[in-house]
């Protein structure tokens, strides 16, 4: 196998959608209940995109997952401050895939100036066929530490989820900092 992560195109939606579709349908690892539209999915994409980095893993050309950044907040004080998603194919788990993700994630993040990386994450008290803590100790074993937990926040599949909040620290903070910077002016320097 050779991981390729690189930046998305617009023509990657419907793969990354089908991706996706899983999660929406067979777990609460997503709080959202319909798979939304290729169009919405695209407009989706095209928002992040326009500031954050949005990467694809592939393998040959098969895409196996997918990371961004998005905005934390949308105040101005909250600007050094990003929230990351990712989501693999479900037969694509537990290869190494979303750490090399997450590294090269980061590694954009840092450029941008970016310094907190959080991550809101469904979780529960007692594991089901539609949550495990996968999620958390994937986290964990990437820096991320335990912020905040939101109880039985979520109700997916007849069941209540609770939700908690993970950070990394990705710089210093110092008083005088940087403006952040977007992606794309980050990769033409």
């Amino acid at each position: 196998m050779s991981i390729r992560i690189r930046e998305v195109a617009l023509e990657d939606a419907a793969d990354l959608l089908q991706i996706y579709a899983y999660y929406v349908e067979k777990t609460a690892i997503t709080f959202e209940y319909e798979i939304p539209s290729l169009e919405e999915f695209q407009g989706r994409i095209q928002k992040i995109s326009a500031f954050y980095p949005y990467l694809v893993a592939e393998d040959e050309g098969t895409i196996l997952g997918y990371a961004y950044a998005s905005s934390f907040h949308p105040r101005a004080a909250y600007a050094w401050s990003a929230e990351a998603t990712v989501y693999l194919s479900n037969t694509a788990r537990g290869a190494g895939i979303g750490r090399l993700l997450y590294e090269q994630l980061e590694n954009r993040l840092k450029k941008m100036g970016v310094l907190n990386l959080n991550a809101c994450i469904a979780t529960t008290d007692h594991e089901d066929p539609y949550l495990t803590n996968g999620s958390q100790k994937f986290h964990e074993a990437l820096g991320f530490r335990l912020v905040g937990k939101f109880h039985q926040s979520g109700y997916k599949f007849q069941t209540w989820y609770d939700m908690i909040w993970m950070e990394k620290m990705l710089g210093e903070h110092t008083r005088q900092v940087n403006p952040i910077k977007s992606i794309h002016d980050c990769l033409l320097s």
